[in-house]
């Protein structure tokens, strides 16, 4: 049986928070990536969206700086040993428009909230609520969605705007997240209200 749940929306001053949408993670030739073009395009729309309305648009991606720094998941996962910072892996991909006023993000682990001052600069910017997107849907994505409702944000999450190597968490981890932590939505409906 499904649990009862309340739709929150998107409240009046939304950020984007674009998900790692990097070089690594969007292009097939980098071990942690895939090739995601609907996702990317998806992206851009949005990206174009919240900087026509004025609104924050958030880029984050991960940066290992040291060897210390995430040593578990990157013993768990070696592929990420190759975010390092001379790496054209860890920049935002060509096809986004990252602009001036932006943020770009430096994080190290799954959640975009982890160990850094992501919830510091969204209050700053007095944002309401957070549309997450990016990749991976069962990883950094999630991570995220669920940290945000942890810090007390509405999140919503377009479906057309996350993705992942594996099609099958993809659709049990959207499903989990709009059960309890977000609201899975169409890409039309975020358009809609921005």
């Amino acid at each position: 049986m499904d649990l009862e749940r309340t739709s929150l929306g998107m409240g009046k001053r939304p950020a984007l928070l674009v998900v790692d949408m990097i070089k690594g993670f969007t292009d097939a030739a980098c071990p942690l990536g895939c090739d995601c073009p609907e996702v990317v395009a998806a992206n851009a729309r949005l990206i174009d969206a919240f900087h026509a309305a004025g609104l924050p648009v958030v880029f984050t991606t991960v940066v290992y700086h040291s060897e210390n720094q995430a040593r578990v998941f990157r013993d768990r996962i070696n592929a990420l040993n190759v975010l390092t910072p001379d790496s054209d892996w860890v920049k935002v991909d060509d096809r986004l428009d990252m602009r001036e006023g932006d943020i770009l993000l430096e994080k190290q682990w799954a959640s975009a909230f982890h160990k850094t001052d992501l919830d510091a600069q969204l209050r700053a910017l007095n944002v309401d609520s957070l549309v997450v997107t990016g990749l991976t849907t069962s990883g950094c994505v999630r991570a995220t969605a669920v940290d945000g409702l942890q810090y007390d944000y509405p999140v919503l999450v377009p479906r057309e705007a996350v993705g992942d190597r594996n099609p099958d968490a993809h659709e049990a981890n959207l499903f989990d997240l709009h059960a309890k932590y977000a609201d899975v939505v169409s890409l039309a409906d975020i358009l809609e209200n921005v």
